[in-house]
């Protein structure tokens, strides 16, 4: 049976989503499912979801994504409210941080529970188990390995990747050669490759690194710009971040800048760069997008321009 009050504490998505989906399992099918922007919402809103009844009489769930703010905002009117809950509506609250010293967190384990999301250290560990128990497939501990080398710490990535070679692989078993052999999967783990030379500063490296890519795979071409504005977002996430005062290692963790030896490269790339640089760079990429769309030059030509461009951009900053 649900409890009337869940936090949802981690930093994962995916693993959140799927602790929702488990819970909302234990709620009678006809419940009255209610989401708000814990950014935006106002806590009378959410009262009133919480203590009206249900159109069908199933009991109501209401679920308050990116509650951090929320619970910032109204942290005492929520401590009263978890303290006596409302008996036929269930709250959850889907929070990055909840230190479990706050009164706010100790009320809520005491009427409902307070789970942990954060992903598992042992990521090869978390693997080999996710793939049997979603995926009905039996995958090696060193091709679990390799997969995570590859994807890095986004769950939700190393999910998609199990299900696609859960359909390939035989005889329900992966091994190193499936993980490797995938193509497309190569193709994307390079592309990102690419980014982490342009990222780390090292443009002679980007600059070959993209030219193997396209001799290898020509639709390359297409999805770089793709790639290049995930890139820009993640340098303009990481100078956003830095300005709010969070550290290194916490940006790098919120953004998946991986592996380790990339991050202080990339954060010295984005210093050099600036929100300045970051719009015109933005702009350029732009810029390329429309050219190649326009038939104003090759696509790949366009892309070696743009990867030369912003090495001239990075090293006049940083003169």
């Amino acid at each position: 049976m649900a409890k009337p009050v869940y936090a949802l504490v981690g930093s994962d998505s995916f693993l959140q989503l799927q602790k929702l989906a488990e819970l909302l399992r234990q709620l009678p099918p006809d419940a009255q499912r209610v989401d708000v922007d814990g950014e935006r919402a106002d806590l009378a809103t959410v009262l009133d979801e919480l203590r009206s009844f249900a159109m069908f009489g199933g009991g109501k769930v209401v679920v308050v994504r990116n509650a951090d703010d929320f619970i910032s905002r109204f942290r005492e009117p929520l401590e009263t409210y978890v303290s006596s809950p409302s008996e036929s509506a269930t709250l959850i609250l889907r929070v990055e941080s909840l230190p479990s010293n706050q009164r706010i967190s100790k009320a809520i384990a005491k009427v409902g529970s307070v789970e942990n999301c954060e992903p598992p250290k042992d990521l090869a560990r978390w693997v080999v188990g996710h793939a049997k128990s979603a995926h009905d497939v039996t995958i090696s501990v060193e091709a679990a390995r390799l997969l995570v080398d590859y994807v890095g710490q986004d769950l939700g990535r190393l999910d998609t990747e199990l299900a696609k070679l859960a359909l390939q692989c035989d005889a329900g078993k992966i091994g190193p050669d499936d993980v490797s052999c995938g193509v497309a999967f190569q193709r994307e783990r390079q592309m990102w490759d690419m980014t982490n030379e342009l990222a780390c500063g090292r443009t002679s490296e980007a600059l070959h690194k993209w030219r193997q890519l396209v001799a290898l795979d020509s639709s390359a071409e297409f999805r770089a710009v793709t790639w290049l504005g995930m890139w820009l977002e993640n340098v303009r996430k990481a100078l956003a971040m830095k300005r709010k005062g969070l550290p290194p290692f916490t940006i790098a963790q919120q953004l998946r800048i991986w592996p380790r030896e990339i991050q202080q490269p990339f954060f010295q790339t984005a210093d050099a760069l600036g929100d300045a640089g970051v719009a015109r760079a933005t702009d350029l990429l732009a810029d390329i997008d429309l050219r190649s769309k326009s038939g104003l030059g090759e696509a790949e030509s366009n892309v070696e321009r743009y990867i030369l461009e912003m090495g001239r951009m990075q090293q006049q900053r940083s003169a």
